[in-house]
């Protein structure tokens, strides 16, 4: 057992690990590259949003979405045993207990864990997204916070804002890469993530009907491929964070983010006709990608100068 910053001893990491491992090959190959200090942290980190999220979207380890009865009655209980975990209180569930030793351990605040949950609000509301804007703020909450919690449990000092600001960015790029890869899918769960404003201008409708119509595929996939390409910037300014973390970590990190970019390069390459698919990086792509990123991380400078595109986790407090 592991003790934790209050000096309790942590939750067994094995839920954790079995979590990473099943809930995202991608993810999970990136991580072993981390420095095994922090390896355990972040699965338990990762298992915590994997678990909420699956509550809100109605699967098992990201897979079967399916539309949920009393979402609000559940996001409820996620707040309260989340709020327990943080104030030390066992909840009795490893994967609430293991994140609130996270969460004293690396300083991460009770804020970053709510922006998460208020981002599933959205969720459960059915919330629309007219613009890019609206979809960013969206993305923050689901995955810009994650983000920059992952920073500070792989060791970012709370005061480098810049790095920090940049692990938000990638968390964004990968939220972007999901709701281009998963457009049908979420349209069946009756979702719509794609900005209303860039359907309207395929002269697509911003409902569930109107994605999964056989007429508007190819529109469809338009927007999908605006998303993946909007994306590289998100990309690109992680790339500046990344140049800054020591080299094990940089690595598990350009990782991360290399299969994911393959992820929507691969859905934007699938073409309109295979719009439904789930596509993925196979194995044989996935060495490549790790072995590509070591090179990478190599030769980082930490010099990057390009400016974050969002500060969103660094907005003024709650009134």
């Amino acid at each position: 057992m592991l003790m934790s910053a209050k000096g309790a001893p942590t939750a067994d990491a094995a839920y954790a690990r079995a979590a990473i491992a099943n809930g995202s090959r991608s993810f999970a190959a990136a991580s072993r590259l981390l420095p095994g200090a922090v390896r355990d942290d972040v699965a338990r980190l990762y298992a915590w949003c994997r678990h909420c999220d699956d509550v809100i979207d109605g699967q098992v380890l990201g897979h079967g979405e399916r539309q949920v009865e009393d979402g609000a009655g559940k996001l409820a209980e996620l707040r309260s045993l989340t709020e327990a975990a943080l104030t030390g209180t066992p909840t009795g569930q490893p994967v609430f207990d293991g994140f609130g030793d996270v969460c004293a351990t690396h300083g991460i605040t009770p804020r970053l864990a709510g922006d998460l949950l208020d981002g599933f609000a959205l969720d459960v509301e059915g919330a629309r997204y007219d613009t890019f804007d609206d979809l960013c703020r969206y993305c923050y909450g689901v995955a810009g916070a994650v983000g920059v919690m992952m920073g500070l449990v792989i060791g970012v000092p709370r005061d480098e804002t810049c790095t920090l600001d940049r692990a938000c960015d990638l968390g964004l790029a990968f939220q972007m890469t999901n709701i281009a890869r998963d457009v049908v899918a979420d349209a069946k769960a009756g979702r719509v993530y794609l900005p209303a404003q860039w359907l309207e201008e395929v002269e697509v409708e911003a409902t569930p009907s109107a994605l999964l119509s056989a007429e508007n595929q190819d529109a469809v996939w338009r927007v999908s491929a605006r998303l993946v390409e909007t994306a590289e910037a998100y990309y690109l300014s992680a790339n500046v964070g990344v140049a800054r973390l020591p080299f094990r970590t940089a690595w598990a990190i350009a990782s991360a983010g290399k299969i994911y970019r393959a992820i929507g390069s691969r859905r934007r390459a699938a073409g309109p006709e295979r719009l439904g698919e789930r596509v993925a990086t196979n194995s044989g792509q996935k060495i490549v990608i790790l072995a590509t990123s070591a090179l990478s991380a190599a030769r980082r400078d930490g010099r990057g100068a390009a400016p974050s595109r969002t500060g969103l986790w660094q907005r003024p407090p709650r009134p």
